[in-house]
């Protein structure tokens, strides 16, 4: 049985709920990946009333949506974003805005209660942002020591490590998008991640092909690299546009300017190689669902959401319980 297929309501939170609803349920998607803002799933209410969850369940099932997974990534960006400025004051309570310290203290009480959460709603999975203090350290200069992004590694896990302790409370899993911003954005930080956490189980990855594929990183090596750490999958396409006259980081130009060196694109219209990624998965076991997280600035995102369900269910396959030549050897 192929897997299931759900939209990640991120990128409609200005839709209310129930129109997010009717809409995938007639887009044909299975279920939905919750964010955690706009009116999709309130942290709060739903960390500490089990009815409210309740609630939520019902309208999904009225609709005939399932959901596997919440997400919180805009909290989770604070807890370690050192240098959380003016353009993330609308992730965090108006009374925050402007006040780093306290932006960080209320994303770290955010991301407990998303556990607590993800319990009451009944899913196994939070996806999310840990932000990073050694992001701004990308390029080494001025001069950046190993000590330096050590630092910035033990600073993350001390952060975390008092989160993860309510996931495992809960039995719930943080499941962090590799991400450029994250402490974990390619292969080797990910792998420098787990170590900072000393392997914490309740620490895994939700696996986003495009942004790996951007920066030259092969999605399947990731799948096979951490084949037990991947708790979810976001399905989103990218293609790599360079020209001559363009960068791979962007030239400060907007997604969807024709002249940035890469760009996300719908699935299918991108140049990720979805096959070899569904083959991976297949590989390691993966059962979970394949969520859509829809991102083309140059397309109307109705048609892209419903083409791109289309495209996944057509694409997916379980894999075989026998091989394909097994009757000649009887």
């Amino acid at each position: 049985m192929a897997r299931k297929v759900t939209l990640f309501t991120g990128q409609w939170a200005d839709l209310p709920i129930e129109r997010m609803c009717e809409m995938a349920r007639d887009m044909g998607y299975d279920g939905l990946e919750l964010a955690c803002w706009g009116d999709h799933f309130d942290i709060d209410k739903a960390a500490s009333s089990k009815r409210y969850c309740d609630d939520r369940r019902a309208l999904l099932t009225r609709y005939g949506l399932g959901c596997w997974a919440i997400s919180n990534h805009l909290a989770g960006q604070l807890v370690c974003d050192l240098n959380s400025d003016r353009r993330s004051d609308a992730f965090a309570p108006k009374d925050c805005h402007g006040k780093p310290e306290a932006k960080r203290k209320w994303a770290v009480e955010a991301m407990k209660k998303s556990a607590a959460a993800a319990r009451n709603l009944g899913v196994p999975v939070v996806i999310g942002f840990t932000g990073s203090s050694i992001w701004h350290m990308l390029y080494a200069f001025p001069p950046v020591s190993q000590a330096d992004i050590n630092e910035g590694f033990a600073s993350f896990a001390a952060m975390w490590k008092p989160i993860l302790a309510e996931f495992k409370r809960n039995k719930v899993r943080f499941a962090l998008e590799v991400h450029p911003t994250e402490i974990a954005f390619d292969l080797y930080t990910a792998e420098r991640a787990l170590e900072a956490l000393g392997g914490d189980r309740s620490f895994g990855f939700n696996f986003d092909p495009s942004h790996l594929f951007w920066q030259g990183v092969d999605p399947v090596k990731f799948l096979l690299r951490f084949r037990d750490r991947i708790c979810h999958v976001h399905m989103k396409d990218a293609i790599v546009t360079l020209d001559g006259e363009s960068g791979i980081l962007g030239s400060h130009l907007d997604f969807g300017d024709a002249r940035r060196g890469w760009n996300f694109r719908s699935l299918g219209r991108g140049k990720v190689d979805f096959e070899a990624i569904l083959r991976a998965l297949n590989q390691i076991g993966y059962r979970g669902p394949l969520s859509v997280e829809w991102e083309d600035s140059a397309m109307d995102r109705e048609q892209g959401a419903r083409e791109a369900c289309r495209f996944v269910r057509n694409l997916d396959f379980a894999p075989s319980a026998v091989a394909f030549d097994a009757q000649l050897n009887r």
